[in-house]
């Protein structure tokens, strides 16, 4: 079996000789897919929803998208330690990619290491406040966590940015009465 210690340290050297990693660009053709996304039906809603997200899983380094797909791979393959060895070695030498953090969010969540989950996904906030897929596992967080007002309002959020975001709507159904109560 191949030491995880090994595999992060010959990823480490290669960025080493890869040269200095730009800051991440926000693409050209995000801020047009999302107001698209703003007025989609729901088929085109889907498509829409796949082209940003390709777009966020750019990072411009072949070596950072590497260790992205190795710790999507690792954590697609229940390999949690190694999905968050990969994505940690991804954020620290790609702090500025928004979705390398939150791609160790969502390893951090499925190791039930909630904390660490909840500030990668406000990092990813940080440097992308559009990224509906992380302001929808921040209000998973906020369920898990029994934080319901902070969750509904990142579903009503996520639904200003994608109206057909159907987890988002059933997340508001969900929670309703117990942030507004019932009508008399």
């Amino acid at each position: 079996m191949i030491n995880l210690k090994y595999v992060v340290a010959a990823l480490a050297a290669s960025l080493a000789l890869s040269g200095p990693l730009p800051a991440q660009d926000v693409a050209e053709s995000e801020p047009s897919l999302l107001e698209q996304l703003r007025t989609a039906d729901p088929v085109d809603a889907k498509r829409l929803d796949r082209q940003i997200r390709m777009e966020w899983s750019r990072s411009g380094s072949p070596t950072m998208d590497l260790l992205l797909k190795r710790g999507r791979d690792a954590m697609e393959a229940g390999n949690i330690d190694i999905a968050i060895g990969h994505l940690s070695a991804l954020t620290d030498h790609a702090p500025d990619f928004a979705e390398g953090w939150h791609s160790r969010a969502q390893a951090f969540f499925r190791a039930e290491e909630y904390g660490l989950a909840l500030h990668d996904l406000e990092q990813t906030l940080a440097l992308n406040p559009e990224h509906f897929a992380a302001m929808y596992g921040l209000a998973v967080v906020f369920e898990t966590l029994d934080k319901p007002q902070q969750a509904y309002a990142l579903y009503q959020r996520i639904l200003d940015i994608y109206p057909n975001h159907a987890e988002a709507r059933e997340g508001l159904e969900r929670l309703e009465i117990r942030v507004n109560g019932t009508e008399i």
